[in-house]
């Protein structure tokens, strides 16, 4: 009876000792199968070199294609002004009536004179040809013939005299009447009816051509050495005719006319260190009034041979901006600095940091961790909200730079 309770106590006591080994060599396992998280999973892109397009904004203001200050080029009282002031008149519209009796006199005199030296050259030329006769016959001398042929061009030159009097006094006459050389709207203020207009003095109006308009912009002098080197290193460099320029109001409505590049200027200013540049838009409705804010909006120009990368995917550094690269062989991720180089459609633009090809993490960069293991899956803007999507939406998919990494890497383009 002792022996079989013993053998009852032994076996108890086995027992408690495996299980105590088994719970003391179990529970670090599990705690380290526990400590262990499974990979982070992540959506990723694969990054293609292409030729961006690089949409170009400047503010910018309108200025009128020419500013006519119309004079009396006559003196005169203003018998009428035929326009509202600050009204749009036409190219020939009469603007102002002077008073032309004094020039119609004149030209009335101007005839009169007219009609004497023609009398006058009739009488001398009879005279010379008379003399000339004589002179033929011997009856009368040199001296009389000499005298005789300057009388008659000296007659000759008054009659020449007398009619451009005539010319200049029609053209006074005309210039009573004051008309539009060009279409526009009209200055506020004007000399009033009765006053005293005086010749090449008085500004009578100012007429603003608005159709064409110009716009005139700046630029930077460093922005524009690099917009030119990148110009050059085109294998066809574009032209003022390659590049398309929009306008935007200040409230961003669009201007419907395009415009083009006119001519920029060949100095910097000092003051600004900028380079000014002028544009120049149809505006027949006057939609484009003198010293208008609006934005210009050139597109044309392209970055050749970069990488697009969204903003989501760049995070910032002590050294600067980054990506996490995906290390194909063990689904791990290494820090890549890179350097921003423009905003584009879709991100920011990489000159020479990324491969052709290589895999970026765009969605949960938060989770990763340089050196860990990752699950990546191909980014899917549609599940990744309006916030995540935005980067890498309809427009980056048109530019064709960066495209979500497909399943088999053979299928990627």
């Amino acid at each position: 009876m002792k022996t079989s309770h013993g053998v009852i106590a032994c076996v108890i006591a086995l027992g408690g000792l495996a299980a105590g080994y088994f719970l003391f060599t179990a529970k670090p396992q599990q705690a380290a199968q526990r400590a262990a998280p499974p990979p982070a999973e992540v959506g990723v892109i694969k990054v293609r070199r292409a030729d961006v397009p690089l949409p170009l904004t400047y503010a910018g203001r309108v200025a009128g294609f020419r500013n006519v200050e119309i004079r009396a080029q006559v003196g005169g009282i203003i018998l009428k002004r035929e326009f509202v002031e600050g009204s749009i008149v036409k190219q020939g519209d009469v603007l102002f009536r002077i008073d032309p009796r004094t020039y119609q006199a004149a030209l009335d005199r101007a005839n009169a004179q007219l009609a004497q030296t023609q009398a006058t050259l009739t009488q001398t030329d009879e005279n010379y040809r008379r003399i000339e006769e004589l002179s033929q016959k011997q009856v009368a001398t040199a001296k009389q013939l000499e005298d005789a042929r300057a009388a008659r061009d000296l007659a000759r030159a008054a009659v020449q005299g007398a009619q451009a009097e005539i010319q200049t006094t029609k053209l006074n006459i005309e210039f009573t009447t004051v008309t539009a050389p060009v279409t526009g709207p009209t200055s506020l203020s004007s000399p009033p009816e009765g006053s005293l207009a005086q010749a090449q003095e008085t500004v009578l109006t100012t007429i603003t051509q608005l159709d064409p308009a110009y716009v005139n912009f700046s630029t930077s002098e460093s922005e524009f050495v690099e917009l030119r080197g990148i110009n050059r290193a085109r294998e066809k460099p574009l032209t003022p005719a390659d590049i398309e320029v929009a306008l935007q109001f200040g409230d961003r409505a669009p201007f419907p006319v395009k415009g083009k590049l006119d001519v920029s200027a060949s100095t910097v200013d000092p003051r600004t260190g900028t380079l000014q540049i002028r544009s120049i838009f149809p505006n027949a409705n006057g939609a484009l009034l003198p010293n208008q804010f609006v934005r210009v909006l050139l597109t044309g120009v392209s970055l050749q041979d970069v990488v697009v990368v969204p903003q989501k995917a760049v995070s910032q550094g002590p050294q600067g901006a980054f990506v996490y690269v995906v290390n194909s062989a063990n689904d791990g991720v290494m820090v890549r600095p890179i350097k921003l180089y423009r905003e584009v459609a879709g991100g920011g633009a990489v000159k020479d940091e990324l491969k052709d090809g290589e895999t970026i993490v765009v969605d949960g960069v938060q989770r990763v961790r340089p050196g860990g293991p990752i699950r990546p899956v191909p980014f899917d803007p549609a599940k990744a909200g309006p916030d995540k999507a935005a980067d890498s939406g309809p427009s980056e998919a048109k530019v064709g730079v960066a495209a979500t990494a497909p399943a088999d890497p053979s299928q990627a383009k």
